[in-house]
Formats: C-alpha cells, structure tokens, sequence
C-alpha cells in the first residue's frame, strides 16, 4: 500500500493526536473501525494499512465536501471502506446500511471539533479571522446558520452559550452588545460579529489581531458547537457505544472543550464503575511540544479511551 503521507491532502492536514489514537485503538490486520469524524481523512488514512489484509474501514462526515476529499486520499492509501454522508449521533443506522456483522466494530475513533478546511474556508463562516457569511454548519444542507440564532435568540440565552459553550467570561457584555447592534441591522458576517465582541471586551481590531488568543476565540467557538448541536450528538454517541463495540474493542474521543472532555470522562469513568467498560484512561492523553509547535490545534486537544467489557 503507498503511504499514507503520499496521499493527495497529507501535507496540508496533520491528524490531531494521531499517535496517540493508534496506541489507544491497537487495530490490527481484520478489523472493522468506525473514524466517527472523518474530515480529510488523515486518520483514516493510517487505519487503513493496520487493518489490512481483512480489515474495513466505516467513515462519516457531516460534510460533503470532506467526504470527497477523503474519498481521493484513502483511494490512494488503499483497502476496504465505505464513507457515509451522517452524524455520528446515527451511528447504529450506519453500521446496519453497512451491513457490519453484528452491527458492531472493533474499534471508533471520534476527534470532536471543526475540520481546518472548513476554518480556512471564508464561505462557511467559522472563522474571526476571514470575512465570509456568518453560517458555521458542518452540514451547509440542512440546519440554522450562526446568524439565525446571534439575531434571534434572547440576551439571556446567547450570554448562557457563550459562558457554557466557550467559557467566555465577557458572556453577558457580548449578549447585551449584539442584542443592540442587531436592532438596527441583521449581524450576517463574521467581520460583523467579531468586531461587535472586540468592542464588548474593549480590544481594537489591531490589538486583538495581534492577541496569542483572539477575544472573538471563545464566542465563535460556542457559537459553532450551538449550531451543530454537537454537545448533544456527543452525548448521544456516548450513550450507544456500547452497543456498537464488540466485546473487549475500545473507544477513542478527542476533544477541545472542557465540556466536551468532562462529559467523556464521566461516561468512561461511570461506565468502568458499572462493568459495562473494563479499563478507561484516569488522565486525558494530550499532545507533546513537538506535536503542539507542529500543530497549534493540538494544543487544546484531549484524548480518553475505553475499553468494553
């Protein structure tokens, strides 16, 4: 098989955590392993050769685009797989149309979070930095884009996001401001919102350039997570593991939220507590200096696994 650093996109997308996710899973040739979030495939594309000869490889996305970039680079890597258009919150559905045995796999993997595609993309609206529609759905074919909600939703409830979601401390000044400034017109771009929340936190637009952390960082963050509904679709997928995992195969999540995180760690631990799961990681698994000089959205970027019973 060619290597998976010979694919089309391997050097414009480096795999968070990758590694780490290779100890934790211990694929080996005949697997069948779900990449619950495949992106651009980068850490498909070291499962494959793991798994083969025998082995199958079952990815999803919520998003077309990446699916079809994916789709060339594992191409090249080489072996079995079957890329599907989903949530992973649907994942049952998606092993039974995939007619996996049982309708279980060895082994899943989950890295919650935003593609870097999509950020550098301008038209998807995820990103502070670049001007673009205020959108940020994974899925730009169904759903309410950011805008619907910044210019709809209460003060109350946009403060209560934006503290829960992205630990923003400033919530209540952020709310109160689009709140004012939507009442004279429609906040639809992300130049829009991001200067409405350097002024609520009173950072020129220079300054904040310049800033190690972007003040617009965490509510742009809360927003996306609200759009996609991702904290519940986590929390679904946590509730099905174990009725998608063969006997003794392990669950891999990565996160970069603390809720994110404190939801894995209280499944697993809950878990290894009722005899569903029979080891679990005490301590999240993070990036080294190098991978985090390497990859900057390493840095945040929290690992847990779980084995089942």
């Amino acid at each position: 098989m060619t290597a998976p650093d010979a694919a089309p996109h391997a050097r414009d997308h480096l795999p968070v955590l990758l590694p780490q996710a290779l100890r934790a899973l211990a694929l080996k040739p005949g697997d069948v392993v779900v990449d619950c979030t495949l992106g651009l495939g980068g850490h498909s594309a070291a499962f494959l050769p793991r798994i083969h000869p025998g082995g199958r490889l079952i990815g999803l996305d919520l998003d077309p685009a990446n699916i079809a970039k994916a789709t060339e680079r594992l191409r090249w890597v080489g072996g079995k797989f079957d890329l599907f258009h989903s949530n992973f919150a649907g994942l049952p559905g998606v092993l039974a149309q995939a007619g996996v045995e049982g309708g279980r796999a060895d082994a899943i993997l989950a890295d919650i979070g935003v593609a870097s595609t999509q950020i550098d993309d301008p038209a998807r609206g995820f990103s502070y930095r670049r001007p673009g529609p205020l959108d940020m759905r994974m899925d730009p074919t169904r759903g309410r884009p950011a805008s619907a909600l910044v210019n709809t939703m209460s003060e109350s409830e946009l403060a209560a996001a934006f503290l829960e979601l992205g630990d923003e401390t400033d919530a209540p000044r952020i709310a109160r401001l689009i709140v004012e400034r939507r009442t004279a017109s429609p906040i639809t771009t992300t130049q829009n919102l991001m200067a409405i929340i350097c002024e609520a936190r009173d950072f020129t637009l220079a300054r904040a350039a310049r800033a190690k952390l972007h003040p617009a960082a965490r509510t742009f963050q809360a927003l996306r997570i609200l759009v996609n509904r991702e904290l519940a679709n986590l929390d679904r997928l946590l509730t099905i593991l174990p009725d998608v995992l063969k006997p003794g195969g392990v669950a891999a999540i990565i996160t970069f939220h603390s809720g994110e995180d404190r939801r894995v760690k209280n499944a697993f631990r809950d878990g290894l507590r009722a005899g569903i799961y029979s080891e679990e990681t005490r301590d999240p698994i993070i990036a080294d200096e190098t991978e985090q000089r390497t990859n900057p959205r390493s840095r945040s970027a929290k690992l847990r696994w779980a084995r089942l019973t």
